[in-house]
């Protein structure tokens, strides 16, 4: 098949239908609504099942399997542009409790996995060395890291690096609602969830994913006269800005190196930052709303996730069936024991809050964390979400690092080094925190502080599925 413009159209209309038929089936489907898949999932298991790989019904062209690679370097690109920080000493404490417990449970996520691929997986199954990271690029990471470590990988010579990665991000998408779910029933009949809401309870928004008319929010506000230029276009500008200098900038660093590759993805991010950095110093930023491009980044996530499910091979999936079975086996019980018996050590009242919403995040996303934590915090009384967002600040840098370099450092022959370097960050990270008092920190009571409305929890009610 020859490959045109209309190429790039058709795979995207595809996509964009199979993602309308997903957010159709979700809104009426009470099945779906119990399991929270998000329609990006969905569409992704139609694209796959229907897809080239499967069936082959579908008329999606031979590169169906690369849009991921570029979404991701849209998605990092607009990372700068993000929201600024804020925030005051008055929720240090609280903070640092959920980022030395956040940042110390990732990293030592890909430490365990990657020396678990060093030291079973690859004498036994003989898989490469970076197979362990595959748990933290699929979990943790999610889609979106996936594309872009795998695609790193792929260009090392790894190229099944980027299926299994979805595979990974797939399976950890189930076992955070499947294991979210259980667990929360098991909490709610030991009375150490606290208040859980019944299905039947829950916002209509976070069921069927369709937000009532009186409860609709702004996408995004426009800066611009459309007169002169469209505010959304401005915004896909500085998201497209960076994006493609980060591609030309590759292309010409390789003329130079030709022996050193770095991932796209990583350089559109240094252009994003310096983007920012001229709307800083110029000081336009007035004119750029965070909203939109938020708006713009989130829907470059969605199609990410559908067209990587869809261009997962199975046979490929198949030839590391064991390996990688082992490999999530040991996530999901490293997950396991991360909330049942390390989040009380730095949460003490609520605790099972922050801990869910950590599993939600470290196994499949920020999105179905959310919705595990809105069954047992439906008024987010722990303050877990407004936490997050300033605890993410110091847990991006480092995910960011890991995500770009890991591929290089383990392909360069330092996989063991990269491994014990993520143990050894891990535990100065709860040295620290020790150090700081940022241990039993309740998740509400910070000295000095008092949470709106807040009263003795209610007897527990189980969650009705």
């Amino acid at each position: 098949m020859e490959l045109t413009v209309w190429s790039l159209v058709s795979d995207l209309g595809i996509i964009c239908a199979l993602l309308v038929i997903a957010q159709i089936l979700r809104a009426k489907v009470r099945l779906l609504q119990m399991s929270f898949l998000p329609a990006s999932i969905t569409a992704g298991l139609l694209g796959l099942l229907l897809g080239p790989n499967v069936l082959d019904v579908l008329p999606f062209s031979e590169v169906v399997g690369q849009y991921p690679g570029v979404l991701i370097v849209l998605i990092m690109s607009a990372v700068p542009l993000g929201h600024a920080l804020r925030g005051g000493r008055r929720v240090a404490a609280r903070v640092g409790a959920l980022y030395s417990y956040s940042q110390a449970g990732e990293v030592f996520m890909w430490g365990l996995g990657l020396a678990l691929g060093l030291a079973l997986l690859g004498p036994l199954f003989g898989v490469p060395d970076g197979f362990g990271l595959l748990l933290a690029l699929g979990w943790a990471g999610g889609f979106g890291t996936a594309a872009a470590a795998g695609s790193a990988f792929e260009e090392r010579g790894w190229a099944e690096a980027t299926s299994l990665g979805y595979t990974a991000a797939t399976m950890g998408v189930l076992v955070c609602i499947v294991g979210g779910l259980i667990l929360t029933k098991w909490a709610a009949r030991r009375g150490t969830a606290g208040v859980l809401t019944r299905f039947d309870e829950l916002p209509t928004e976070l069921r069927t994913g369709v937000v009532p008319e009186a409860e609709r929010r702004s996408i995004g506000t426009g800066t611009l006269s459309p007169s002169s230029l469209e505010s959304l276009t401005l915004h896909l500008g500085l998201i497209l800005i960076p994006a493609v200098a980060g591609y030309w900038l590759g292309r010409y660093l390789s003329g130079l190196w030709p022996e050193i590759s770095i991932p796209v993805f990583a350089l559109g991010f240094v252009a994003g930052l310096a983007l920012q950095g001229l709307i800083t110093v110029t000081r336009t930023g007035r004119h750029v709303d965070r909203e939109t491009i938020t708006t713009l980044s989130g829907t470059f996530s969605d199609l990410l996730v559908a067209f990587a499910i869809t261009s997962i091979v199975p046979r490929v999936v198949a030839d590391n069936a064991v390996p990688l079975a082992v490999l999530l086996l040991f996530g999901l019980a490293y997950c396991v024991v991360l909330l049942l018996f390390v989040t009380p050590v730095f949460f003490r009242r609520r605790w099972y809050e922050r801990g869910i919403f950590t599993w939600g995040w470290m196994t499949g996303s920020v999105a179905t964390g959310l919705a595990l934590l809105r069954i047992v915090d439906p008024r987010n009384r722990s303050r877990t979400l407004e936490d997050f967002g300033l605890a993410y600040l110091g847990v991006a840098p480092v995910e960011i690092l890991l995500i770009t370099s890991a591929p290089i450092v383990v392909t360069a022959g330092y996989a063991w080094g990269l491994a014990g370097a993520c143990l050894a960050f891990g535990v100065v990270t709860l040295v620290v925190a020790r150090v700081l008092g940022w241990w039993g920190v309740p998740a509400d009571d910070v000295p000095g502080e008092s949470v709106p409305g807040e009263s003795a929890p209610a007897p527990s009610q189980e969650v009705q599925q």
